[in-house]
């Protein structure tokens, strides 16, 4: 019983450990993250982190597994919604651009896993990929194609609509350091997010659906149901 106590009464080092990794990984990448670092942010001693996660690959395992779970959640989530399948996509657009926006960690971690990926140094990328994209993929491919059958969304190939949707919102942010040398203003301005975050959801609503008109009425109730996010001007470090 006393183990129990012991062990139930640490959880919350787990996650202040988990937080911290993630934060530290998601700015320093693998090779420059040290755990002496980790374990003081989270105000824990190097033993208790060792006695968690047995050395720096391990937590950086479980650093991935952890957000990729908590993004899966909440796309699933929007994609279970009951509506028509046409809302349900385009909330699922408008809340990945919001997740891109609010939870850096988890963008800066996809995206040196697929660095690391491709150079062979890693394999961690597939499970942000298992689970992460794959249950989101399943459930979206089902309503698009349910969406199509009901002759409310463009018969059009599921993944093309995908990329439409979820790949502009990447875009977006990954070319903002470029946008900003070549033309005037800042694509990251609290401004110039919320003007791209109604565009991306007005366009899908004339894109994908068959009726326009009635695309453009959901887009609008969309929008107005999933006002910005309150933290959207911060650049949150954890996921």
């Amino acid at each position: 019983m006393r183990s129990r106590q012991n062990h139930n009464g640490a959880e919350p080092s787990r996650h202040r450990i988990l937080a911290a990794a993630i934060r530290t990984f998601s700015e320093q990448g693998m090779a420059g993250a040290r755990i002496g670092t980790i374990a003081a942010e989270a105000d824990v001693n190097k033993a208790l982190l060792y006695y968690y996660f047995r050395d720096k690959e391990a937590l950086y395992a479980a650093s991935l597994e952890e957000v990729a779970g908590k993004v899966a959640e909440s796309a699933l989530a929007v994609l279970d919604l009951d509506c028509s399948p046409g809302e349900r996509m385009l909330r699922f657009t408008l809340q990945h651009f919001d997740r891109i926006l609010c939870q850096q960690g988890f963008q800066a971690l996809m995206q040196q896993e697929m660095v690391r990926f491709r150079e062979g140094r890693s394999d961690a990328l597939r499970i942000l990929a298992k689970k992460a994209f794959e249950p989101m993929f399943v459930r979206a491919q089902i309503i698009i194609r349910d969406g199509i059958r009901a002759g409310e969304l463009c018969d059009v190939d599921w993944m093309q609509m995908m990329y439409a949707a979820l790949g502009a919102n990447v875009f977006y942010f990954l070319s903002a350091p470029m946008v900003r040398i070549v033309k005037p203003g800042d694509p990251m301005d609290p401004a110039a997010i919320a003007a791209r975050r109604r565009a991306a959801i007005e366009f899908l609503g004339h894109a994908i659906f068959v009726n326009r008109k009635h695309g453009a009425r959901l887009a609008k109730q969309v929008l107005s149901a999933m006002p910005m996010p309150k933290d959207a001007s911060l650049e949150k470090k954890t996921a």
